[in-house]
C-alpha cells in the first residue's frame, strides 16, 4: 500500500480561502507520487521487459534440450564483454544463440565483467532468460586479474593508469581473447557475429578481413599454442594503447607475417596456423557494411554465404542503423534463420 507523505498531510491545514487550490495541489502531487512509485518499480530499465521470462519450449528446439552435454574433446566457444554492461543487445543475444545452435555439444561460455563474482542469479533481462533456455550456454563473471595471472599481460593490466587510455575497452578485449586462446584454447568470437555453421573444424586459424590485414574477431586455437604465446609477447613488447587497432588486428598481422615470413597477407597455412579467406568469416567487408541493411533474394543469400561459416556484423559501424523487422534485408534474414528466438523477441517491439 502506498502511504501519503507527511508533507501532503500538512497541506490540509491551510486556511479555508485556499481550500480549492490546496485540493488541486494535493491531488496533483499525490497522483504524481503514485505514478513515480509505480513507474520505478515496473520500469527500472527500459531494456527490461514484463515478459522477461521466455517460454523455452517455444523458443528452443527439443533436440537441443536433450543434448547429452559437452564432449570432453569438444572445444569451448567464448564470448567476452569487457564493459560493465549487463543489458545485452539483440545482436549480442543473436551471436550467442546462433553459436549455441550450431555447437550443441560445445560449451558456449559468455564472460561478462559487469556480473558480480559469486552471485548465482543473473540480472532480470529478457536476453538472459532467452539464453538460459540453451543447456550449453554458461554466463559467468569475468575476473580479469585471475585471467591475466601467469601470463605476460599480468603487470600490463595491473598498471594503475591503464584505464585512462583512450581505447582501453577495445584493447582490454584484445588482451582477453589472446589469453583465453593461450590458456584454454577453443573458439573466440566477438559479440557481433552471426554463426551459420559449426566452427570446430577450423583449428589454429584466424580470418583475413582484407588484402592488408587479419582480424581477431574470430580465433580458433589449441591451448598453449606457440602462435598465441608470440601474440602475448608482442602485446607487451610493442604496446601502444593510444593507436586504434595496434593491439588487435595490427598485432595479429605483425605476428602472422613473422610466423610465416610474409611481406603481404594472403590466404595460406604455414607452420600449422591458417589465415582463412575473407568469405569464411568476413564475407561482408567492413567498407561495405551497409549491404547488411539492403534487401537480398533467397538465391542471393545462398550464393553469398555458400562458403561462409559466420558473418561479422561490424557493430562499431552499423549499430546506429535501424533494421526493419520483418524485411528482406540481409541482416534481418540472418536473424530469422540463425537466431529465431532472438528474432521472435525483436518482432514484439
Amino acid at each position: 500500500m502506498i502511504r501519503m507523505p507527511t508533507y501532503l498531510l500538512k497541506l490540509t491545514r491551510l486556511p479555508l480561502i485556499h481550500k480549492s487550490w490546496t485540493l488541486f495541489v494535493l491531488i496533483f502531487v499525490f497522483v504524481s507520487f503514485t505514478y513515480i512509485k509505480l513507474y520505478s518499480s515496473i520500469w527500472e530499465d527500459p531494456s527490461y521487459s514484463l515478459s522477461a521470462d521466455i517460454n523455452c519450449a517455444h523458443s528452443v528446439p527439443s533436440s537441443l534440450n536433450i543434448a547429452a552435454g559437452p564432449s570432453p574433446s569438444t572445444a569451448n566457444v567464448f564470448f567476452v564483454e569487457t564493459s560493465e554492461k549487463t543489458t545485452p543487445s539483440y545482436l549480442f543475444s543473436c551471436s550467442v544463440e546462433s553459436a549455441a545452435r550450431t555447437h550443441p555439444t560445445s560449451k558456449v561460455v559468455v564472460l561478462m565483467k559487469g556480473l558480480a563474482k559469486g552471485n548465482v542469479s543473473l540480472p532480470k533481462h529478457w536476453a538472459f532468460s532467452l539464453l538460459s533456455c540453451f543447456p550449453n550456454v554458461e554466463i559467468r563473471p569475468l575476473d580479469l586479474t585471475e585471467l591475466f595471472s601467469g601470463t605476460p599481460l599480468k603487470w600490463w593490466y595491473l598498471w594503475p593508469l591503464r584505464h585512462w587510455e583512450p581505447h582501453f575497452l577495445p584493447v582490454l578485449s584484445d588482451a582477453c581473447r589472446i589469453v583465453l586462446m593461450w590458456k584454454f584454447g577453443g573458439i573466440y568470437l566477438d559479440t557481433d557475429f552471426i554463426v551459420l555453421k559449426n566452427l570446430q573444424n577450423l583449428t589454429n586459424a584466424l580470418g583475413i578481413q582484407d588484402e592488408k590485414e587479419l582480424n581477431g574477431a574470430f580465433l580458433s586455437f589449441k591451448p598453449g599454442h606457440a602462435f598465441m604465446k608470440l601474440c602475448m609477447q608482442d602485446f607487451v613488447q610493442n604496446y601502444n594503447g593510444w593507436l586504434w587497432g595496434h593491439q588487435g588486428p595490427d598485432l595479429l598481422t605483425r605476428v602472422f607475417k613473422k610466423w610465416c615470413s610474409l611481406r603481404t597477407i594472403k590466404s595460406t597455412s604455414c607452420k600449422g596456423v591458417s589465415a582463412l579467406a575473407p568469405e569464411v568469416v568476413y564475407p561482408i567487408p567492413w567498407q561495405d557494411w551497409k549491404k547488411l541493411f539492403e534487401a537480398v533474394s533467397a538465391l542471393e543469400l545462398h550464393n553469398l554465404l555458400k562458403n561462409t561459416y559466420a558473418v561479422h556484423i561490424w557493430n562499431k559501424l552499423s549499430h546506429g542503423t535501424k533494421l526493419e523487422i520483418p524485411s528482406q534485408a540481409l541482416l534481418a534474414q540472418l536473424y530469422a534463420q540463425f537466431c529465431p528466438a532472438t528474432y521472435a523477441k525483436m518482432k514484439q517491439h
